[in-house]
């Protein structure tokens, strides 16, 4: 079973939300196989019924599942982990405090886990409070190199910028990603991609010279009516990232 997302000529991969297993089969194969489909312990009632769901997109999609939060939910930090631990995925979503519980509970350094740091409105810290305690204090602003060398320190293996509201915190987002390139680290832009901004903000990260990048998409491309992300769209986006690296 492969443990780490399939990366596009080894620098992009997608994550977009899976509204059922089929629909990640459709996803999945818009973007051939270069996604992790993204599923929220949010969802489900416990522990039990999550890890259930989730090895039948396991089985779907080769593994490529992501194991989220559900909007940076601090909340769903422990069940995460727990989830995580039995599942094995591709990809773990967790607040900045709990990377560290989170890759000594699955036990092995292929999964990518990434740890999320918000944007502070000032160009070169981060927010690293996102836990389920430390959300609850005073923002905990320090400088992106540090958070980046404390979720290596957790075995971290991404920085997950969020919620970037699409390109309100350009300035902070460019500054983000050239540390990460400059520290060997992944990023993972979030909150607010579409359609019509997503290649300006894959543009800035591989320009930059991040070695893997991992942008999340998700309600932009979700339809409205049937809740699922439309596979069209993943292509789309498939083909841009192509695009940027062919």
């Amino acid at each position: 079973m492969k443990l780490e997302p399939d990366y596009y000529k080894g620098r992009v991969a997608l994550n977009c939300l899976a509204g059922s297993v089929q629909n990640a089969k459709e996803i999945y194969e818009a973007a051939q196989g270069h996604l992790v489909c993204g599923l929220l312990t949010k969802n489900y009632a416990n522990t039990e019924s999550c890890i259930t769901a989730m090895k039948k997109y396991q089985s779907a999609v080769n593994n490529a599942i992501s194991i989220g939060l559900g909007a940076g939910d601090p909340n769903q930090s422990k069940m995460v982990c727990e989830v995580s631990e039995t599942v094995q995925p591709q990809h773990v979503n967790q607040v900045f405090t709990g990377v560290g519980f989170t890759r000594a509970l699955i036990g092995q350094d292929e999964t990518v886990i990434n740890g999320l740091v918000s944007p502070t409105g000032k160009v070169g810290y981060v927010n690293v409070a996102t836990g389920p305690l430390s959300s609850k204090e005073k923002v905990a602003t320090i400088p992106v190199v540090t958070a980046i060398a404390m979720l290596k320190d957790m075995g971290g293996s991404s920085l997950k910028f969020f919620p970037m509201q699409g390109l309100k915190h350009l300035e902070e987002y460019e500054y983000v990603v050239r540390a990460c390139a400059d520290n060997n680290f992944s990023i993972e832009p979030t909150g607010g991609i579409n359609l019509e901004n997503f290649e300006n903000i894959l543009q800035i990260a591989l320009k930059a010279g991040v070695k893997k990048v991992l942008p999340h998409v998700y309600s932009s491309i979700i339809d409205k009516d049937s809740g699922l992300t439309r596979p069209e769209d993943v292509k789309k986006l498939f083909e841009i990232v192509k695009s940027n690296l062919d």
